[in-house]
């Protein structure tokens, strides 16, 4: 596309040259890419100009002042405004694409691998963009909802290489920051709403009604509701005049408790669920039901629903001992993933190892940790992702939701407290390591170093002692 083609809507230009991509990330630009540059919260986007151009980009979009910097330099005011227009006007096929949102403080990753694998195995490409990634792309994101610019690349790209449906988790951060501003998304759906991110929101109330916009767009025809959550009324609210298929764990005519995860009758099939918790049950229910929502039978999808796997994180277990990785981090979750594991080991004891992030959400600290206390065995507190807060002050917010009776082990180094648990574990006693499930990096103020709960717990069971990975 010419310069000129792109910038008619909103800055008519005089350069005239061939545009090969657009894209906001300097360290992601390609040759011939414009690079656009914005004003962020950690400086200038012009702080990276240099870097773009080092890359290949051939031109810059500012937007605050007039820069010198070797290639075009094109100033739009009110840039981040016009981004929708930048990405729709390039990458046109993206359109062509059905998008399923799904949103929720949980579950979103989840429903979403869900419906994904749903898809494979019925025979219809897909693409899935969310927190582990985003798949059949060359491209990498760091958030669940990446930004708009490479929303709308990859999304061009599954058009061009013949793929209809892309999977999408929707956070509340892309809802606000409008990064799926015009993305035809025909499908959203609803799996739970709890606290979370009140360090971005500034309550509940509006972090819910930020989330319920996804139900409004006009762009989609069908919602898929969890009629069990209490916030269900809203999200129905905000759906009107669309298509509406609620799931409930009462569809099922009956779920059976097993170590290894439910023995279920739905709709007169009878099937195992390979793995734990009713919230998967739940996530289950969401991903059928999208499935019926875009014309698959129930002959067609039910026999295949036994098949799914979870996300990697997600009640992960070893395949060697009671020890699981969650992603539990908000406290809804902790306490969903310890009552799980007390449901489906009810002779055994639960024991935790979890902490909670730097500069996020600090009232949900005490609640996680007066759930953990509530429910658990027994309590190991570590490290998340400090980021720039003083680990030992993070660890103190949990403790203040914690009774002073409960015996509490501390153990700042992340592999430490998860490599003692390992060891120590007991015969009738199961292991939960929350908060940072497939995570491979731990992030402190000054440094980010390689950390995985998986590999961590592999090495402590090989060795029975501190293993190689310590640092």
């Amino acid at each position: 596309m010419n310069i000129k083609q792109l910038l008619q809507k909103i800055a008519p230009t005089e350069f005239d040259f061939a545009v090969d991509g657009l894209c906001l990330n300097s360290q992601q630009v390609q040759n011939g890419d414009i690079f656009i540059a914005l004003q962020g919260v950690t400086g200038h986007g012009s702080d990276y100009i240099k870097q773009a151009i080092d890359k290949g980009c051939i031109c810059v979009l500012v937007d605050s002042k007039d820069i010198e910097c070797g290639v075009p330099a094109i100033r739009i005011d009110n840039l981040p405004a016009h981004l929708p227009t930048l990405a729709a006007t390039f990458y046109t096929d993206a359109s062509k694409v059905n998008v399923i949102g799904i949103t929720g403080t949980n579950g979103k990753t989840s429903v979403a691998c869900f419906i994904s694998q749903l898809l494979t195995m019925l025979g219809k490409k897909n693409g899935l963009i969310g927190t582990l990634g985003i798949s059949n792309s060359g491209q990498n994101s760091t958030n669940t909802t990446p930004d708009i610019i490479t929303l709308y690349r990859t999304i061009d790209g599954y058009a061009k290489n013949g793929i209809d449906t892309a999977v999408l988790e929707v956070s509340s951060h892309g809802i606000k920051q409008n990064r799926i501003a015009g993305l035809n998304i025909t499908h959203a759906i609803f799996t739970n709403f709890t606290q979370d991110h009140l360090d971005y929101h500034s309550d509940l109330a509006t972090y819910k009604e930020i989330k319920t916009l996804l139900f409004s767009l006009d762009s989609v025809k069908s919602v898929i509701l969890n009629q069990d959550d209490d916030s269900y009324s809203d999200f129905l609210n905000a759906a009107k005049g669309k298509k509406v298929i609620d799931y409930s764990l009462s569809n099922f005519t009956d779920i059976k408790t097993t170590e290894q995860g439910f023995l279920t009758i739905l709709h007169t099939y009878v099937f195992e669920v390979p793995f734990l918790g009713k919230f998967n049950l739940s996530n289950i229910l969401a991903a059928f039901s999208t499935l019926k929502a875009l014309g698959f039978s129930d002959e067609k999808v039910i026999p295949l629903l036994h098949k799914l796997t979870p996300p990697p994180g997600r009640m992960q277990k070893n395949p060697k001992k009671l020890i699981w990785i969650d992603y539990a981090h908000t406290p809804d979750a902790i306490e969903n993933a310890i009552t799980t594991l007390k449901s489906h080991y009810p002779e055994h004891t639960v024991r935790i190892v979890f902490g909670c992030g730097g500069n996020r959400d600090q009232d949900k600290r005490s609640k996680m940790g007066k759930i953990a206390s509530k429910l658990a065995d027994a309590i190991i507190l570590t490290n998340d992702n400090p980021r720039t807060e003083s680990p030992r002050a993070i660890i103190d917010d949990i403790l203040n939701g914690i009774d002073d009776s409960y015996a509490v082990d501390i153990t700042e180094d992340r592999q430490l407290a998860i490599e003692t648990a390992v060891i120590t574990l007991g015969e009738n006693e199961c292991l939960l390591i929350a908060g940072k499930g497939h995570e491979t990096t731990q992030i402190f103020k000054d440094k980010t170093i390689k950390s995985n709960d998986e590999d961590i717990i592999l090495a402590a069971i090989i060795e029975g002692i501190r293993g190689p990975l310590h640092k």
